[in-house]
């Protein structure tokens, strides 16, 4: 049990540590929505052009960010020691809303190189606990010194109106607090002091609920999922190695563009001749002055005259602009290599390309999303093995945290290569179970898959098993539909019926 000094004390560390890390965070969430400030250009150039370009962006990032996640789709977890899914747990994974926000939670994470699951108690539904995915802005887990997996506490904060709200996490018992937003810009000193004193941490006002309150299982409930994580350094984002690719992309579009306003057509010159002048006439038609021509309306009318013994008419000719489109493809295809994100994710030319060939294209996007499988993969574990203590099943969190999460297929293949390797690995003896899970079917739709052929086989068992065997020839081996004698009032084919003796 902790004093509130040291609760206090736990929470002013992890928050500093958490404020350290958001610039970063903000960083890469802004390149991800395109909010990219033109960099790399001279001090001349983002004077006169700066302000226009402010807002463009060839959003390259967020195709890198996507591409991982669109592939990365949990099916269940599966306990050690058993031969199917736990129903229970994806009931609550489905109840929770997880299969949509989980995207969410993985797309947190490719960007801001971690996010975080929380699971605790759901005082309207004792079994049904509330599992939610939390940003890296406004979540941490402290890990005990030299362990990358036990945890010593975990942090929740964030502003809601004008209150901060921060809820600690620790393995036996959970602490709330608040204060208050203050407005910075304070002048006198006085009234800093008392700013700080208002801005310390108090207990939150809980209600009937007691506060702290005791954590019933016994160890800190949110888990970090990292993205791409090292021995001793923090994890890596995906946006980060994009970021300096992305800013050269954008500067090299912003010169093209003013290139095409300068010098995309050829450029005509006069030499030799003064600029031409209209005179100014008086009310009587009498010439009184002269003023010079307003080029640019001759520019439009495209007619002027200039008269002179030297006169010469010259041209420079326009700007070749393929060359920025060239350098633009080669930084893509950086892009593309550094990533291992397919060529026609980004460049979208596609030639006539075998299915083997695009298979190969994408290897390298399913070797990144397998990885993620691994490391997300560990954190969904132990959220599954939390979701079984918070029901009070110690047992089943035992069998979960030896067991793994059941992921998609990372590869993307059409349902008539599919099917033919399912096929193939069916005659060579692979379950019919566990070919449906590979088809991509969640356990819930396999168990409900399995239920419609059991039926359909009560319904008609001599024309449904004649079905099968057409389309797999290794069921003709099997007897699922009791061929050696059963209760359901079929006889064997082929053989008599057997006489009373």
């Amino acid at each position: 049990m902790a004093t509130r000094e040291q609760a206090l004390t736990l929470v002013g560390l992890l928050e500093n540590e958490l404020l350290r890390r958001r610039p970063q965070i903000q960083l890469t969430s802004d390149f991800y929505r395109g909010n990219q400030p033109l960099t790399f250009a001279s001090d001349q150039f983002r004077k006169f052009h700066g302000d226009r370009y402010r807002k463009f962006a060839d959003n390259w990032v967020q195709v890198v960010s996507d591409s991982p996640v669109e592939r990365l789709t949990v099916n269940g977890c599966m306990p050690s020691g058993v031969t199917e899914a736990d129903k229970e747990s994806w009931r609550v994974w489905q109840e929770n809303g997880l299969d949509a926000d989980s995207q969410l939670g993985f797309l947190g994470a490719v960007n801001a190189s971690r996010s975080f699951v929380l699971v605790w108690g759901n005082p309207d539904d004792e079994e049904t606990p509330e599992v939610t995915f939390e940003d890296a802005s406004q979540a941490i887990v402290a890990y005990v010194p030299g362990s990358r997996r036990r945890r010593r506490a975990a942090l929740k904060r964030w502003d809601d109106g004008d209150r901060s709200h921060a809820t600690l996490y620790l393995p036996d018992e959970v602490w709330k607090f608040e204060r208050p937003i203050l407005a910075a810009g304070t002048e006198s000193p006085q009234m800093r002091a008392v700013d700080e004193e208002l801005s310390k941490w108090g207990l939150r006002d809980t209600g009937l609920e007691p506060n702290p309150q005791p954590n019933p299982m016994g160890v800190v409930p949110m888990v970090e999922l990292p993205n791409r994580p090292t021995l001793v350094d923090d994890p890596i984002s995906d946006v980060t190695g994009v970021i300096s690719m992305q800013n050269a992309v954008n500067l090299l579009w912003a010169q093209l563009f003013t290139a095409a306003d300068y010098a995309s057509f050829p450029q005509r010159i006069v030499l030799g001749a003064e600029v031409p002048e209209i005179p100014i006439l008086d009310e009587n038609g009498q010439i009184v002055g002269s003023r010079p021509v307003d080029l640019e309306r001759f520019a439009v009318d495209r007619v002027m005259f200039f008269t002179g013994d030297d006169v010469k008419v010259t041209e420079w000719t326009a700007a070749n602009l393929e060359a920025y489109t060239k350098v633009i493809e080669v930084a893509v295809g950086h892009i593309a290599a550094q990533t291992r994100t397919p060529q026609h994710y980004l460049v979208g030319k596609m030639a006539n390309l075998s299915g083997d060939a695009l298979l190969a294209a994408e290897t390298g996007l399913v070797k990144r999303v397998e990885e993620k499988q691994i490391w997300f993969g560990q954190a969904l574990r132990e959220m599954f093995r939390l979701i079984a203590l918070a029901q009070g099943q110690d047992a089943k969190a035992r069998a979960i945290a030896s067991g793994r999460v059941l992921w998609a297929d990372a590869e993307s293949r059409s349902q008539a290569q599919l099917a033919d390797a399912l096929t193939k690995l069916r005659q060579i003896g692979f379950p019919f179970e566990w070919l449906a899970l590979r088809f991509g079917l969640t356990p819930t739709e396999v168990a409900d898959l399995l239920l419609m052929r059991d039926r359909e086989l009560q319904a008609d068992p001599i024309g449904a098993m004649t079905q099968l065997m057409a389309q797999d020839p290794a069921l003709g081996s099997a007897d699922p539909i009791g061929a050696s004698g059963g209760d359901d009032g079929v006889e064997p084919v082929g053989q008599e019926a057997p006489t009373a003796a």
